[in-house]
């Protein structure tokens, strides 16, 4: 076989092997650890996440913002270096309609659209999703209007018990038990305002959240970039942290996050994760 012919096939050899081989995420926290891989799909996010990860600088951040039945929040590499606001760098919105915050999703965190309208990521902070399960028709129901026409509803002399057994419900967090009640009215609402309040919602969207559960309400507004492969019930330990001020747990809750290059099949037998096609 001629050198050029060699050189050929190796090439080739080469590129086979990088594609086949993936990094897998592990984070490290005193209640365990976690997996996750990277989505090749949003390759900015992917890129950042593994150069902070490599160089150490996730090491010793903090899970700062926990809410349980939600996300938990870290990795704010900037505020732990000291570095000045003018470098907390952001990573341009990789946001993708076939992503969604179904729970174990990782997702970049973000300013808000007042100050921030492109959706631009923050270059370290990270949210990994945990959420909860959903009844189909909540979600197929804009919960969001209905609650607005739900409120404009009870303000009618009329109704004056539900709104004051709705409020009894607010001041004792009963979220649950509001939704349950803001649904229980839909049809009646329709009617009385002759709109319509059901919303579209991709099938395999509506079987996620109604099964391992999620945050819909974030979808398409912030880049999901990553998912655990292995450790929810690490997740699931960390939201249920004791939380003070801007939902920060009592005792901190530090993490260590390394990558590792290895062969997809690898990955696939170790965890179970079915890379897409």
């Amino acid at each position: 076989m001629k050198t050029t012919q060699i050189i050929a096939v190796l090439v080739l050899f080469m590129m086979g092997c990088s594609v086949e081989k993936d990094y897998l995420v592990k984070i490290e926290t005193r209640h365990g650890d976690m997996y996750a891989v990277l989505f090749d799909d949003t390759p900015k996010h992917k890129k950042n996440f593994i150069e902070l990860a490599e160089k150490g600088r996730f090491d010793s951040t903090e899970f700062h913002r926990v809410i349980a039945d939600f996300m938990i929040q870290g990795g704010d590499v900037f505020a732990k270096e000291g570095l000045p606001r003018d470098q907390w760098y952001t990573i341009p919105a990789e946001i993708l309609s076939n992503r969604m915050h179904a729970k174990g999703m990782i997702a970049a965190a973000r300013m808000g659209d007042n100050v921030n309208p492109e959706k631009a990521s923050s270059g370290s902070q990270f949210y990994i999703v945990q959420g909860k399960a959903y009844q189909k028709h909540e979600l197929t129901t804009d919960m969001r209007q209905l609650g607005a026409r739900f409120n404009q509803y009870i303000q009618l002399v009329s109704n004056k018990e539900l709104k004051d057994r709705y409020t009894e419900l607010y001041n004792e967090k009963s979220f649950d038990e509001m939704n349950k009640i803001l649904l229980e009215h839909k049809e009646i609402l329709e009617e009385f305002y002759n709109i319509k309040l059901g919303k579209e919602m991709k099938e395999e969207r509506v079987k996620a959240y109604s099964t391992i559960g999620g945050v819909p309400h974030l979808d398409d507004e912030y880049t999901v970039f990553g998912q655990l492969i292995q450790g929810t019930e690490v997740l699931d330990k960390i939201a249920k942290e004791k939380t003070g001020p801007q939902d920060k747990p009592v005792d901190a809750v530090y993490m260590k996050v390394t990558v590792s290059h290895l062969a997809k099949k690898k990955i696939t037998k170790d965890f179970g994760y079915v890379y897409e096609e």
